[in-house]
């Protein structure tokens, strides 16, 4: 009987993962599809402590350790959940990320010796163990690498000579190591398992050292789904049905999430894992025009965008940066209130993880409906008045387009440029994440706003009511 009610408790617990994660899909139903999701975790949780038996008919033990854990590790994320700072999310996720792989791997560890001690070795069972292992240590290092990078605690993106051939090394010996404790458990003495622990680690770190800063919010997606497979492969392991649904669900949708940001810059995923795009410092200048950039004052800009039948706002990492979000929905709603349409365009890599921008004009309560993707949105910007690009760069920079030097040649911009009018907020003229200047700044049509973007905005609001 007990065996029966932990099966359709999983069950319950699995259907509401999908439908969860059905509802994330769209900010009026996010929050719903979230709790949904974690009432299934809590669930399934529950019920193995209270229902799961072993061979021997034996209970769960040391379930005062796991309460004391759960409640610990319940009050660092709420404390984490209500502190953090939208501009530190990608952070936290990777930071998160990073646990569940940790997890995976030492689960992989402790079972390795129940797996070496025993007389039968099916062959099925130390695959998952080794798979578990490897991609959970890779997940974990290289997702500290990404928090590191994303904290600003490492800035640069070294790449080692003949850094290709030394991670291909690196990673042909942790699979094949991987297989031969698989196949000969009972041959492997500690120090074996423990070093393939060891080297797999030191592949996440040098996976994700060397990718640039622009590509981050692909390393996050992919990063994700190594930690979703890696729990699949501990589902394996303990035929623990909901553990394999979370990881398949997290694994897949962490792999097209993948796809969809490679798409998105108009790269493959191998050249964003073994090329050098994007590194900070890197080639700066365009082949396009360059000269002077002309400088508006908040007055022009107040009465431009007053003034215009419609507005498109184009949000970066600067804007959350600024915590500049609700500041920014207020004067959209002031120009609104004077017969300006408004909207927000929105680039699929804008910020530093898939939907940061997403997240961050939603807290601020930006009605959904405003919010138009790049494909949508780029056929309408030469009919657009004014475009109002808030601390947004790589995203609208013309060199993607044509300038077959830069490092952003063929990746997919949002054609802000073809607009009447293009005010771009910025605190000066450095180059974004991409470490190359946006030849956008010099185009005729184009005009710098300076200054911190919530302070410019709080400005622009004043002078917007003044008329």
């Amino acid at each position: 009987m007990e065996h029966i009610i932990l099966d359709v408790c999983y069950l319950v617990a699995s259907v509401l993962f999908v439908i969860g994660l059905k509802k994330l899909s769209h900010p009026d139903s996010a929050r719903r599809g979230n709790l949904m999701a974690a009432f299934g975790m809590g669930a399934a949780i529950l019920a193995t402590i209270l229902f799961h038996k072993n061979d021997a008919g034996e209970g769960i033990g040391n379930i005062g350790y796991i309460i004391a854990a759960i409640a610990v590790g319940g009050v660092i994320g709420t404390l984490s959940a209500k502190k953090v700072k939208m501009t530190d999310m990608p952070q936290m996720v990777s930071l998160f990320n990073g646990m569940g792989g940790a997890c995976a791997a030492l689960i992989s560890l402790e079972e390795f010796h129940h797996y070496a001690e025993s007389f039968d070795h099916p062959i099925g069972t130390g695959l998952s163990i080794m798979a578990g292992l490897i991609i959970g240590s890779i997940s974990f290092s290289g997702s500290m690498i990404a928090f590191a990078k994303l904290q600003g605690i490492m800035e640069k993106s070294p790449r080692l000579p003949m850094g290709n051939i030394i991670n291909s090394l690196v990673i042909l010996a942790t699979l094949g190591g991987g297989i031969y404790l698989a196949f000969t458990p009972e041959t492997a003495g500690s120090w074996v398992v423990y070093g393939l622990f060891a080297v797999s680690l030191l592949y996440g770190v040098l996976f994700v050292v060397p990718i640039g800063g622009a590509d981050m919010p692909v390393v996050i997606s992919l990063l994700n789904s190594f930690t979703g497979m890696a729990a699949a492969f501990g589902g394996f392991l303990y035929h623990n049905q909901v553990m394999l649904t979370g990881g398949i669900l997290v694994g897949a949708a962490g792999t097209l999430l993948t796809i969809m940001m490679c798409r998105a810059m108009n790269r493959s995923l191998t050249s964003v894992l073994f090329s050098a795009f994007s590194v900070a410092g890197g080639a700066s200048g365009a082949a396009g025009p360059q000269g002077t950039a002309k400088e508006m004052s908040v007055q022009d800009a107040a009465v431009l965008m007053s003034y215009s039948n419609n507005l498109v706002i184009v949000p970066g990492y600067g804007l959350a940066v600024a915590q500049a979000q609700h500041a920014i929905h207020k004067m959209a709603i002031m120009l609104e209130e004077k017969g300006v349409k408004v909207s927000y365009a929105v680039h699929p890599v804008a910020g530093r993880m898939p939907g940061h921008m997403n997240v961050l004009l939603a807290e601020a309560n930006v009605p959904y409906e405003q919010l138009r993707d790049m494909e949508e949105i780029n056929p309408d910007f030469s009919s657009t008045d004014v475009v109002l690009v808030v601390g947004a760069n790589d995203v609208v920079n013309p060199a993607a387009r044509h300038d077959k030097s830069s490092p952003i040649y063929g990746m997919p911009i949002l054609d802000a440029d073809k607009a009447k009018t293009v005010i771009v907020m910025k605190r000066g003229m450095n180059p974004g994440y991409a470490g190359i200047e946006n030849e956008l700044f010099f185009y005729p049509n184009n005009y710098m706003l300076f200054g911190d973007a919530k302070k410019s905005i709080e400005k622009l609001i004043e002078a917007i009511g003044a008329l």
